[in-house]
């Protein structure tokens, strides 16, 4: 069985939309490098590319 992590060594990123930090999730494992928001409310409000 793999060893376990403290939350505080885990990575973090910073949200696109609000700014605030937010830590890895196992749910994101295989996609982390495409992560941008910490919430799909982040992820739904996001600032609109110009078209």
């Amino acid at each position: 069985m793999p060893k376990m992590q403290k939350k505080v060594d885990l990575p973090q990123k910073t949200c696109l939309t609000c700014g605030r930090p937010f830590t890895w999730r196992r749910k994101w494992a295989g996609v982390w490098d495409a992560v941008k928001y910490c919430s799909q409310r982040c992820k739904k409000s996001r600032p609109k590319s110009p078209s």
